[in-house]
């Protein structure tokens, strides 16, 4: 199924708000961090199954992904 950018994006942003709540850090910061290690690019790939998923449940799964790829965030 093909998403059109501005659904992608949506959710992509409000993502990015929910992961920085859960680690204090500013909308800037965390999407520093998860373009650094790799966590947008996880996004991007899988939106089709991301997005069917709950926030938390992804903040926590890509957290993983991040740190397995180098990030430090506990």
């Amino acid at each position: 199924m093909e998403y059109s950018k501005e659904e992608k994006l949506e959710w992509t942003m409000i993502f990015i708000h929910e992961f920085g709540k859960r680690f204090g850090l500013t909308m800037k910061q965390a999407f520093g961090y998860l373009s650094r290690f790799k966590g947008i690019d996880f996004i991007d790939k899988h939106y089709g199954f991301v997005h069917t998923q709950s926030f938390e449940s992804m903040v926590d799964d890509i957290a993983g992904l991040c740190k397995r790829m180098g990030g430090h965030l506990e």
